[in-house]
């Protein structure tokens, strides 16, 4: 990363520069370069994140309090292993907080959102016929995200969509372990958001959990396979 090495000014609530050394800390989860179960020292990270040691000790409790990274004193900062105790914790976690915003859009998503959700779903399942590129199975994946960020966002709770953020780093790295897009996955997962976009469009309180339930039991049951 060609940037210069960020530091925390003393004294300062510089907000702005902590959240980037999150955003970094993320990134490097998401693009490979940290990997779950990997050890790795307080050296390591501060090269790799273009950090100043300062500024990664002030990231760490909030890291460890997320539980994105477990600090074993003399050893050095675990990534936590992809296992079924925590596929299951953060799927539970995620159907909580879904079928929270499920409530919501049902009172408050317009229909021409959802008909524009609709749209993009179809679009992209017919085009997944035609050849799931990795450019394409790469917007499937902005369209998958998006949808399910466009719910959260309907609720305007800051504290449900910060565990939702939080939670869906998890959500991510298990996804990138284990349930990546393809011409299989695409169309199954886009078919399960139909169903509650449908569900949502008709107001239909039962219909719109029971397919989001549905929905986040099948991509758990895809994740334990594995």
């Amino acid at each position: 990363m060609n940037q210069k090495e960020l530091d925390f000014p003393a004294k300062s609530n510089d907000g702005r520069v902590r959240l980037l050394a999150y955003e970094q800390f993320q990134e490097a989860l998401l693009d490979g370069r940290l990997r779950p179960g990997q050890m790795v020292s307080q050296r390591e990270l501060v090269k790799m994140l273009s950090l100043s040691i300062g500024a990664l000790r002030e990231l760490l409790p909030r890291l460890q309090s997320e539980n994105l990274i477990t600090v074993l004193p003399q050893k050095g900062i675990m990534i936590p292993a992809i296992d079924l105790q925590m596929i299951r914790d953060a799927f539970q976690m995620r159907a909580a907080l879904e079928r929270e915003a499920v409530l919501y859009a049902l009172k408050n998503m317009p229909d021409e959102t959802l008909l524009e959700q609709k749209a993009l779903h179809i679009e992209m399942i017919e085009a997944v016929k035609v050849g799931a590129t990795e450019e394409l199975l790469h917007r499937g994946q902005e369209i998958d995200s998006g949808f399910h960020s466009l719910l959260m966002q309907a609720t305007r709770n800051e504290l449900l969509m910060s565990a939702y953020d939080i939670n869906n780093i998890r959500i991510r790295l298990i996804k990138l372990d284990r349930i990546r897009l393809n011409s299989l996955t695409l169309p199954a997962a886009f078919g399960d958001h139909l169903k509650v976009i449908d569900a949502l469009l008709a107001r239909d309180r039962n219909a719109a959990m029971e397919a989001m339930d549905s929905h986040i039991g099948n991509a758990r049951e895809r994740a334990l396979e594995l």
